[in-house]
């Protein structure tokens, strides 16, 4: 936006995004039974062949990486279509081979895991940004590709399942069956977690793709200018009151450091009070910090009121949904061993929701020339999501009364059959 593709309509620029989310849901549900049959190794491989192609390809499709020479076709073919099919392999991957090792402590253990997409969220885009005013936009990206395709290598040799797990293999992979358990929204907690994610990529996403444009329209945030470019070229740009503005980047990246602590508290509450419990909380509170904190945020410090606190419980809210998923499963291990196909399809559900969501929140800022409306829009797709998280709760404590009910039931009756033998 700044750079390559300067004055391009906010939709499309956001649709690239949105695709490389959408094609990493929409795969889940075939990634996650892949995983259940025990072919980690393989899904990781092709994760890094295609994730290395979209990298190393982007460097490469806007001629010499200088101002207005990006090519929007080839940067979404390239960094939202292809990345996103080999994040696709990645996605659920994560969460599922680690909770394969852990029993008691199993949603602090896939909270750790997640951790690590905040932490990459912080030091990637810092890593980005200054090696495109050191080198260049084209030789940038390359130093990031060489850096993600090692990590991405890395995890072939170490992400590996518990070898004392059973997993599920398939005889006819062409049964749609396989990768769809149809059953599985028979049980309605299942059903309103999904709904409730669907909700959930409507409009989360949204905040960070238009949160820095937000803070400029308000006066507070500035971008640096990246070297001598387009009408700017030779004129001296007025340098911003540092007391009252701060560049954007930093507000993003504030963002996704708070959201490291996030999703490692409240994976630690998920073990004590249920995953499902805390997940509908967290997004509760987060939809109504975007309702009410971030539209009443006028001002610098207001502002990084809101990320701080929002990225915390953003964290939280992206961050639990396998858990959640774990937590409606039960303790059964024949039932979670379906882990992996049931976060899949709840994820391939929201696909469209997350391809979507942040294209019509564009095309709200691009239409009304308002930010108030993608506010809105976001915080009250998320609200939504926690109704859904509650009426999940609900579900399943009922169905955890019905069958506490039928097992004493059944530990009466067989006691009052013991004592009917004893006395003939």
């Amino acid at each position: 936006m700044q750079h390559l593709l300067p004055g391009k309509d906010l939709l499309l620029l956001n649709l690239v995004g949105s695709t490389q989310s959408g094609v990493v849901l929409v795969l889940s549900a075939i990634v996650g039974r892949f995983l259940d049959a025990g072919y980690i190794r393989t899904l990781l491989i092709i994760g890094t062949v295609f994730i290395t192609a979209g990298s190393f390809g982007l460097s490469g499709v806007n001629g010499d990486g200088g101002y207005n020479q990006g090519n929007y076709g080839l940067i979404w073919l390239t960094q939202g279509f292809i990345t996103g099919l080999g994040m696709a392999c990645f996605f659920v991957s994560s969460s599922q081979v680690v909770a394969t090792w852990f029993k008691a402590r199993k949603s602090f253990a896939i909270g750790i895991v997640a951790s690590g997409a905040s932490i990459a969220g912080l030091i990637y885009p810092m890593m980005t940004k200054f090696l495109i005013q050191e080198v260049g936009f084209n030789d940038a990206t390359r130093y990031v590709a060489v850096v993600i395709t090692a990590t991405c290598a890395l995890t072939i040799f170490i992400a590996r399942p518990n070898p004392n797990v059973e997993f599920r293999h398939v005889e006819n992979w062409f049964n749609i069956s396989i990768f769809w358990d149809a059953g599985a929204f028979g049980e309605p907690a299942y059903a309103f977690l999904v709904a409730a994610i669907g909700f959930l990529f409507f409009g989360f996403y949204a905040v960070f793709f238009n949160l820095e444009e937000w803070a400029i329209s308000e006066g507070f945030g500035f971008r640096k200018p990246m070297g001598d470019v387009g009408a700017n070229a030779g004129i001296p740009q007025p340098s911003p009151d540092p007391s009252k503005s701060i560049e954007t980047f930093w507000l993003l990246s504030i963002m996704n450091a708070t959201s490291t602590v996030g999703r490692l508290g409240s994976a630690y509450l998920c073990d004590h009070f249920g995953a499902l419990n805390v997940h509908a909380v967290v997004t509760t509170i987060a939809s109504l910090l975007v309702l009410l904190l971030w539209t009443f945020a006028k001002s610098l410090p207001s502002a990084i009121a809101f990320v701080v606190i929002f990225g915390a419980f953003s964290g939280a809210v992206i961050g639990l949904p396998p858990a959640s998923v774990a937590y409606v499963l039960g303790p059964d291990p024949a039932r979670q061993s379906k882990l992996g196909q049931w976060t899949g399809m709840m994820y391939s559900c929201a696909a469209v929701f997350a391809l979507t969501g942040p294209v019509i929140a564009g095309h709200l800022i691009t239409e009304f020339d308002t930010y108030i409306t993608v506010q809105m829009w976001s915080g009250g797709t998320m609200f939504m999501s926690a109704i859904c998280m509650c009426c999940a709760v609900y579900c399943r404590r009922r169905k955890d009364r019905a069958e506490k009910m039928c097992r004493l039931y059944s530990n009466a009756t067989t006691v009052v059959g013991v004592s009917e033998k004893q006395e003939v």
